[in-house]
């Protein structure tokens, strides 16, 4: 898988009239904060269908593709490689890196809290429900705590996670007109 950092995009980007910019976040983070000139198209709308429908970029250009952290574009540059859109970029810590940096970036006035905090807040209720639940209510509830604390641990080894992917789907996570 290609990689480019953000600062070799900033330079490509100063030297051509457009690239081809996508961000494959949800709705509502994009509209939080996203890199000028990006295209939303979040992950979990790229299919086959919905890229031959909607997608705007050629499949012989080069794709530089922006999620929080770098994650979500990678799992994008492997479903987009098999479909012929054959250079896809990955930008290094994506939007977050790219704000590190000190590079522009448009933001909204919409305030959403992020993907990565939504699951720590889920996973952390979760774990804590199942505790109290276990002490109250009927020991086997613990095993809420050790489902959880399984998910993360697979998250963790994975870099896939099934909540975040549930969460991202979530009505608070699209846009809002």
């Amino acid at each position: 898988m290609k990689t480019i950092t953000p600062q070799q995009l900033h330079e490509q980007l100063q030297g051509k009239d457009s690239l081809f910019l996508l961000d494959v976040r949800t709705p509502a983070e994009y509209a939080a904060v996203h890199v000028p000139g990006t295209v939303l198209f979040p992950l979990d709308r790229i299919t086959a269908k919905t890229l031959t429908e909607e997608c705007p970029f050629p499949k012989d250009q080069p794709l530089y593709l922006f999620c929080h952290s770098g994650t979500r574009a990678q799992m994008a540059a492997e479903r987009l490689e098999p479909m012929g859109y054959g250079f896809c970029f990955v930008v290094e810590g994506g939007t977050a890196a790219w704000i590190q940096a000190g590079f522009p970036v448009v933001r909204g006035t919409q305030k959403t809290i992020s993907l990565e905090r939504q699951v720590r807040i889920a996973a952390g209720t979760l774990v804590l429900s199942g505790v109290l639940l276990a002490l109250f209510i009927h020991p086997l509830f613990i095993g809420l705590s050790g489902f959880v604390g399984a998910g993360l641990i697979f998250a963790g080894i994975t870099d896939w996670c099934g909540m975040g992917l549930l969460l991202a789907k979530m009505p608070w996570n699209q846009t809002r007109d």
